[in-house]
């Protein structure tokens, strides 16, 4: 539920959630430190993006930059792990974050790497921008504090024909067990990054989805095999990602 400030202000944004991402953004790039996970997930999130594009345009699945003349949004970009492969496929990308901290580590990065990336540190309800071709939020609605509002601000920024692309935990004893219990229990993922009570099932957020004018045209399960680390799966009790379309 939203705080009555947050409510008031019209923002989703936490300042407690923000303030804790903040002091990891340092660290963000670095693959063995605490972002390591989000290190380990980011090839399996842009492979289902990649798949994702490429069936809403018809793109060549060979083609290097599918995403070319074409605007892309990452909401809770944080320092820029998953804007900086988009720019790499063409797009023109902008990126925002809760955290100043983020925005900056995100911007001194991209400098080092020669890409041109618009970072800002808003709300993607303050944003005050639409006409995206790809708007992609990736585990960050478990983190705002009205995700109904949250999902509203991704439509609004989101083109007619655009392509949104969203991932989160599921709410199931396995998320509580992999990501508490064992991720922070075990010091893989930083303390106190998640709130189980706060993770959304798919059953929960596609109603959502609805009511902001979205329809969802795609659901795949994140899931951790033993064997090859983080894959793409029907199962999708862990973690999912989903594709949605404005309906309007």
């Amino acid at each position: 539920m939203a705080s009555n400030a947050a409510a008031q202000s019209g923002s989703t944004i936490n300042p407690a959630e923000a303030a804790h991402f903040g002091t990891l953004a340092a660290d963000w790039w670095n693959p063995k430190g605490s972002s390591a996970m989000l290190h380990r997930l980011n090839p399996v999130r842009l492979a289902y993006i990649r798949r994702a594009v490429d069936a809403h345009w018809g793109s060549d699945a060979k083609a290097l930059r599918p995403l070319a003349g074409k605007r892309a949004l990452d909401v809770g970009c944080g320092a820029g792990l998953l804007c900086e492969p988009l720019a790499r496929m063409g797009a023109q990308v902008t990126g925002i974050d809760a955290a100043p901290e983020n925005i900056a580590a995100a911007q001194a990065h991209a400098a080092g790497q020669g890409l041109s990336i618009d970072y800002r540190a808003v709300g993607v309800e303050t944003l005050g921008e639409g006409g995206f071709d790809l708007v992609t939020s990736m585990e960050v609605i478990e983190h705002v504090t009205d995700p109904a509002l949250f999902l509203r601000g991704l439509a609004d920024a989101l083109a007619p024909d655009g392509l949104l692309i969203l991932s989160t935990p599921n709410r199931t004893a396995l998320s509580r067990l992999a990501l508490i219990t064992l991720g922070e229990g075990l010091g893989q993922i930083p303390r106190g990054t998640h709130d189980w009570g706060k993770f959304l099932t798919p059953e929960e957020i596609e109603p959502m989805l609805v009511a902001a004018g979205l329809e969802v045209t795609g659901w795949s399960g994140l899931t951790l095999d033993p064997a090859k680390g983080f894959v793409l799966s029907e199962k999708m009790g862990l973690n999912y990602l989903l594709t949605a379309r404005r309906t309007a």
